[in-house]
């Protein structure tokens, strides 16, 4: 059996694309998700399935229970689920629904999982940049933006990487993130105006394989850590996200948030 892959929402857009691709490649694949259709695909695929709710740190702690029963060693984690919301929902932890799954999710299974990592992938997002986190308001969506919060959900989770890659670094556990383009999902769709402008641009993205292409290269890249990529090429992180006093702030909540030492 060749490297384990895990894929987070693994059953559409970019992860399926991701998850055919490693498939194809004779790796072995888990995919990540909630929905039922994803049974399906799982069994389309040859793939193996963990379903779970990354919504709910329940749900986010049966995940990576289940995933540390079925796989011995964890060659690849992907953090590909997200979510862009056109409302303010609550989980039933009172945190807002993208930053439970955008950035608490990935935290929390870096920490739960970090004791069989070896490399670990996060599609991010270009939009990141125009983020703005408020540490008070953000967790509970009170600051919500139908268009912002996915941004300010994006820009905590990249702040963070780079205290990953030192953390894991003697260890040898590489992190990078990757912002794939601007692809054909269905990430996002909603009514009205915004969702009007949100098709229209996608209409000019690319197809999900091609936002898969360098999620799979940088997976299979463990030449560096702590490294962010617009598609292929490496950039240096917006100096929105590259204070270390904010992302010890940000690292610092999403641990008591999380109830993680």
């Amino acid at each position: 059996m060749g490297p384990t892959v895990v894929i987070t929402g693994g059953n559409r857009g970019i992860g399926l694309a991701t998850a055919e691709e490693f498939a194809r490649r004779d790796h072995r694949v888990v995919i990540v998700a909630r929905s039922p259709a994803a049974a399906g695909e799982a069994a389309r695929l040859g793939v193996d399935l963990v379903a779970g709710d990354l919504s709910t740190l329940k749900g986010i702690r049966a995940v990576a229970e289940a995933l540390a029963g079925t796989c011995p060693r964890l060659d690849v984690l992907v953090h590909n689920a997200g979510i862009w919301p056109s409302a303010r929902r609550l989980t039933e932890d009172g945190f807002e629904e993208s930053f439970a799954v955008n950035h608490l999710a990935p935290f929390l299974l870096n920490h739960l999982l970090e004791d069989r990592l070896t490399r670990v992938v996060q599609v991010t997002a270009g939009l990141y940049g125009t983020g703005r986190v408020d540490l008070a308001r953000t967790p509970a969506g009170a600051d919500f933006s139908p268009l912002r919060t996915y941004a300010n959900t994006k820009l905590c989770n990249l702040t963070l990487m780079p205290l990953w890659a030192e953390r894991w670094k003697p260890r040898g556990v590489t992190i990078d993130a990757v912002h794939p383009g601007v692809i054909r999902t269905g990430l996002g769709d909603r009514s009205g105006l915004a969702g009007v402008l949100l098709r229209a641009a996608k209409r000019l993205g690319k197809a999900p394989a091609d936002g898969a292409a360098p999620v799979v290269r940088l997976a299979l890249d463990q030449a560096g850590t702590g490294r962010y990529f617009d598609v292929d090429r490496e950039l240096p992180l917006a100096p929105v996200a590259a204070d270390p006093e904010r992302a010890g702030k940000l690292w610092a909540q999403a641990a008591e948030l999380t109830g993680v030492a």
